[in-house]
């Protein structure tokens, strides 16, 4: 044992300081370090880049709601029903998903207001197995549908998922029609049926519910689209321009009808409604 190691051993040193790394946190576009409490604060949007960052199911509904909204029950559906596996058990991928969320899947429903307007707001979180579209999901969106028919109100989907989840197979496909039957139904009832696009919407999503909105609205920069720009560049073999499928790119062709900042996006809601659903008297 040399001195060094003597003396450092014999010493009683303060222990090496950490730092929380719950502190800061790196933007993924611009790369810039943000103090974390600032972040939350802008709601989760870079204040140096202004990318939009992804939020919870609670964060959400917190953001477009006025206080006093009620989440509904969660659907029982059969879990499993493939028995799937391929690395892991579904059923292992989905208890860990679980410890993660504070939900059983990627998709809740809460009834309540948007600056007094009565709506259902359903909200699909990424964070969630990809926000991947399964029976859970797609039966929750149904539910959602139900219950704004049920109260005569618009229903207002915010949209964020990598399409449907595989290890559902079939099953999870035909969740497509059955959400488009139940914006189908919204429709016939003379009921607004608004959606807003966030990043990254993609998939069996996109082919479905996603973009049979009556408004579609995006966040900035958010990725839109069905199959991958590689995909898509690979089969017709041509360079595809820049930003394509990023929700400007969409808005410029005419696939969406507004690009809005997050901290816009509740007022811009309520005038939306206004015109669609003005208040009803008490």
């Amino acid at each position: 044992m040399n001195w060094f190691t003597r003396v450092r051993n014999s010493l009683p040193f303060i222990p090496k300081r950490t730092t929380d790394d719950t502190l800061w946190i790196k933007c993924p576009s611009c790369q810039e370090m943000i103090f974390a409490q600032e972040y939350r604060d802008n709601l989760h949007v870079c204040p140096r880049c202004e990318h939009h960052g992804r939020l919870s199911t609670d964060e959400r509904l917190r953001m477009l709601m006025d206080p006093g909204y009620v989440v509904l029950s969660e659907p029982d559906v059969k879990e499993d029903p493939l028995k799937f596996r391929d690395t892991a058990k579904y059923t292992e991928r989905l208890k860990k998903a679980r410890a993660k969320n504070p939900y059983k899947d990627a998709f809740q429903v809460a009834f309540g207001s948007i600056e007094g307007h009565a709506a259902v707001v359903g909200v699909q979180d990424f964070g969630f197995m990809g926000g991947s579209m399964g029976q859970a999901v797609g039966t929750a969106f149904c539910q959602g549908a139900e219950r704004a028919l049920t109260m005569k109100c618009p229903y207002v989907v915010v949209t964020a998922a990598g399409g449907a989840r595989m290890q559902e197979g079939i099953l999870s496909l035909m969740q497509m029609p059955k959400a488009t039957v139940m914006t189908r139904r919204l429709k016939q009832a003379g009921l607004p049926y608004i959606v807003i696009l966030t990043d990254p919407t993609t998939g069996g999503v996109t082919a479905s519910y996603a973009m049979l909105g009556d408004i579609q609205i995006a966040e900035p920069g958010a990725l839109i689209g069905f199959a991958g720009q590689r995909v898509i560049q690979d089969t017709i073999r041509e360079q595809l321009p820049e930003g394509f499928q990023r929700a400007e790119y969409l808005q410029k062709h005419g696939m969406l009808d507004m690009v809005v900042h997050r901290k816009e996006l509740k007022g811009t809601l309520a005038t939306v409604l206004d015109y669609l659903a003005p208040k009803q008297a008490a």
